[in-house]
Parts: structure tokens; sequence; C-alpha cells
């Protein structure tokens, strides 16, 4: 038989950062009684003794999550940590303890690493975890950031993506699309920069949105708050990637719809500010801009009367049977389908 010169090429970009993951792991059977749940939540659950393990990890690449000419090494440092820890609170668990491993290149000094391990060490101690090892390395560009963050919860409290049922109430946390338009600025003044290095830009405006994208803060408040409302999250999952990619996720694994109401989305008025001087929909950023590290979950409706009017939570939605699908409800009251705009790893730039 002669072989194919030509064998099929399948790009990365076709099927998407989960599309790539559900692909690799398709036949990978769980073995080990100890694993709760591997693959296909926020983060890895373990069962050791009394409580289960949460384990989930991050890996962070120049040029492709952030760039270094607008993004301070201290910062990117607390916001590394941040990210991962985001995912731990997800799950409804307390995060513990955290391993980073660095890649850098040589044109990083000693004082430029010490610089982002300020930042982690920041991180470390708002959120009281311990950093208990890692690794370094050598890199022939740029640099790179891998955490593994670990935490614990009691079996009772562990949320998945896979609880919300119809007719629960979507909620999230927070204010959405500050972490966008605050990347928008620093590109922006980036460019402007290029023209005229002795331009000196006036970012107090925009203080809010730009430190959302710089220095995000993980909602560990959440959990404490709903345990004090007597409220028990059906399902949850923390918004990385934007709204619509996240509410997507909860229909998938619970298999339900939803009906997402547009002018319930809680934007800060200087997101919505930004968004004008931009030219850019408000709502589309607030679906697909991500990065808010905020946490969206459902509540049973029963628990309606405990969470209306919190300032830090907003009913968004509820949950529908699966066959209505999910769905935006614009502020006209037509229905559109949610579709996943959220940040694709695996797209090129040249690509619209």
């Amino acid at each position: 038989m002669i072989a194919d010169k030509n064998p099929k090429r399948t790009s990365l970009e076709t099927l998407g950062e989960f599309g790539l993951i559900d692909h690799l792991t398709k036949n990978f059977q769980l073995q080990q009684q100890s694993t709760v749940m591997g693959i296909g939540d926020d983060a890895a659950v373990l069962d050791f003794k009394e409580k289960k393990a949460i384990l989930s990890t991050d890996l962070l690449i120049e040029g492709v999550h952030f760039d270094l000419s607008y993004v301070p090494l201290k910062h990117l440092g607390y916001k590394a940590v941040v990210v991962n820890l985001s995912d731990v609170y997800a799950m409804n668990a307390t995060a513990t303890q955290i391993t980073v491993s660095i890649a850098a290149s040589n044109r990083f000094p000693l004082q430029a690493l010490e610089e982002l391990y300020e930042g982690i060490a920041l991180a470390c101690k708002k959120y009281n975890v311990d950093l208990i090892g890692g690794d370094t390395t050598s890199s022939t560009k740029g640099l790179l950031i891998s955490i593994t963050a670990i935490g614990e919860a009691e079996t009772k409290n562990i949320t998945y993506r896979s609880g919300a049922k119809p007719n629960d109430l979507l909620v999230v946390s927070g204010d959405l699309g500050g972490a966008y338009m605050g990347l928008q600025v620093l590109e922006r003044e980036k460019e402007v920069f290029k023209v005229n290095p002795n331009n000196q830009p006036d970012l107090e405006p925009y203080s809010y949105i730009i430190e959302r994208q710089l220095k995000p803060e993980a909602r560990v408040d959440i959990a404490n708050l709903l345990q004090q409302l007597e409220v028990t999250p059906t399902a949850m999952i923390d918004i990385s990637d934007g709204l619509s990619s996240e509410i997507l996720h909860l229909c998938k694994k619970s298999q339900v719809g939803c009906n997402l109401f547009e002018n319930k989305i809680p934007l800060d008025p200087t997101v919505i500010t930004a968004c004008e001087e931009f030219k850019i929909d408000s709502t589309m950023i607030a679906l697909s801009g991500g990065e808010d590290y905020e946490l969206l979950f459902t509540v049973d409706q029963k628990d309606f009367e405990k969470i209306k009017g919190n300032p830090n939570l907003s009913i968004i939605g509820f949950m529908t049977d699966a066959s209505e699908g999910a769905n935006l409800v614009t502020r006209g009251d037509s229905k559109i389908p949610l579709t996943a705009q959220g940040w694709n790893s695996f797209k090129t730039e040249t690509d619209s």
C-alpha cells in the first residue's frame, strides 16, 4: 500500500481549546478509585481522606496570554495565581496551596523574576495559600508560567457544572466586561506609544477597567456569602472566557437550556462609557470579553428571596429544558441563540 504523501491535517483552530481537550481525552478512562472528577470541570477532585482534594492548573505564555510591554511583572505574578485560585473557588472549595513553574529566556535578569515572585507572594498572602513547590527552566523565547492550585472541600459542598435543573435561577457575582475593555485601552495606548514614545497617557478615567485586566480578584468571598445566606448553589463555573461560553458549559454539563436576559447583565458605568468610546456593544463585551473571573452559578428558585437585592449578586436569567436551548432575551424581548464567542488561544491573528 502506498503511503499518502499528503495526510489529512486538522487545524487546532477548528477544534478550539475545549474541543481539542475533549478530542484528546475522549478515550481516557478513570482507573483509580480515588479519582472522583478528572477532566471536564473547573478543577479535578481527588478523594484521599475526610475531605476531597481540589486541583486546577493553568499555563500562561508570553505573546499569547500576556504582553509585557504594558503588563508589569508584579501584576502578572499576582494575576497568574488569582486565575488558578478562581477555578478552585468555582468548585465551592477552599484554596490551600499552589505550585509555580516558570520558563524564562536569557533576556530576563534575576531582578525581573524577583518582581514576578513579589506578585505571587502578594496573592499568596491575600488568599492565604502556601507556595509549596514548582520548577524553573530556560526558554528559547519569552516567559512561560504554569501554576497548579490545590484546595479542599467537604463532599457535600463541592459544586460541579452538572447540577443545574430547569427553573433554577442563573446568578452572577460582580460586574462583567471590565477586563476586556481595560485590555482595549492598554492596546490602544501601546499603539500610541509606538508612534510617539514621549506621549504620557492619562489613564485615570480608566483605572477601574485597567485594574480588572491587570489585577483581577478571585471571588473567595462568594462561598462565605452563600453560606451566610443559607444558599447552596446547584452548579457553578468561573467566568474566564466570557459569559456566553460559560453558560453554554453549564448547559452542556447539566443538560439544560437557559434564558439569559440582556437587561439584567451587570455592567459598571465605566465599562459602558468605554464601550461607547470604542464604539463596541456592551452586551457583546459582557458575553464574549472574558477574564472577569466572577462566579456564575445556579440556585433553586426557592432561594430567590434570600439573594434578591444583594449588591454582590445579580440574577440574570433562569435555566430551562434542554430542548429550548440557550438564548439571550434582548431588551426588545426577542430570543437570540447564545454562541461561544469567547477567547480561543488557537485562533490566528489574521482570522476575523
